[in-house]
């Protein structure tokens, strides 16, 4: 994903971001250096997003442990 810069220093943070994070207008982010990299944040949330933060806990609706243990072995 990428954005440009305006004139102003401004860029759109792209949607599929905005989603990840929960931003939306009027919410507070914040820009941490560490190192080379910049870590952009929803303030008042964790630093620690990965990719698949929105779905930690969810395993899915109506599958028992077995079941799911099932599809991971590849015998569903």
């Amino acid at each position: 994903m990428a954005s440009t810069v305006t004139r102003k220093g401004q860029v759109t943070v792209p949607k599929r971001v905005r989603d990840l994070l929960g931003i939306t207008p009027g919410s507070a982010v914040e820009f941490r250096l560490e190192g080379d990299r910049v870590i952009f944040t929803k303030v008042g949330e964790s630093t620690h997003h990965g990719r698949f933060a929105k779905l930690r806990g969810h395993a899915g609706e109506g599958l028992s442990t077995d079941a799911i243990m099932a599809l991971t072995r590849g015998e569903g």
